[in-house]
């Protein structure tokens, strides 16, 4: 397989590491920032769980528990390929970083790419605001 194109999309947050890592290591907590994974998140054993994701019902695999800042999930559709999402939380002074990687599907359009670019980038913002609250 070719090297899909990527964009890291990143924000800084003003509260300590292990706060927000505790805070998004969490998967019942992602429904209250992270509108691309949908909502009705319900555990469904292990590191996975269900949700109604916009396209349609998926099962979610999160990163196990780790002291790296490792917050990856994948959404794995019940047919199709599933879709890896990197995602890093960075020390940073007495705050952090949040990077997440964002991977180009094949036959996705650039269009389409920079849509998904911009939700992920509200997301974020949302998280941010409400990690600020």
């Amino acid at each position: 397989m070719a090297v899909q194109p990527a964009r890291h999309i990143g924000i800084g947050i003003e509260r300590p590491f292990a706060e927000v890592y505790e805070f998004l290591a969490e998967p019942a907590n992602f429904p209250q920032w992270a509108s691309g994974l949908g909502d009705g998140f319900e555990p469904a054993g292990g590191q996975d769980w269900r949700a109604r994701t916009p396209m349609g019902p998926m099962t979610l695999r999160f990163s196990p528990h780790n002291d790296h800042g490792v917050l990856d999930h994948s959404v794995i559709p019940d047919y199709g390929e599933p879709m890896h999402n990197p995602m890093r939380l960075l020390a940073n002074g007495d705050g952090c970083e949040l990077v997440f990687t964002l991977y180009r599907r094949p036959g996705m359009s650039e269009n389409e790419f920079a849509r998904d670019a911009a939700w992920v980038s509200r997301d974020l913002a949302k998280l941010k605001s409400l990690l600020a609250g």
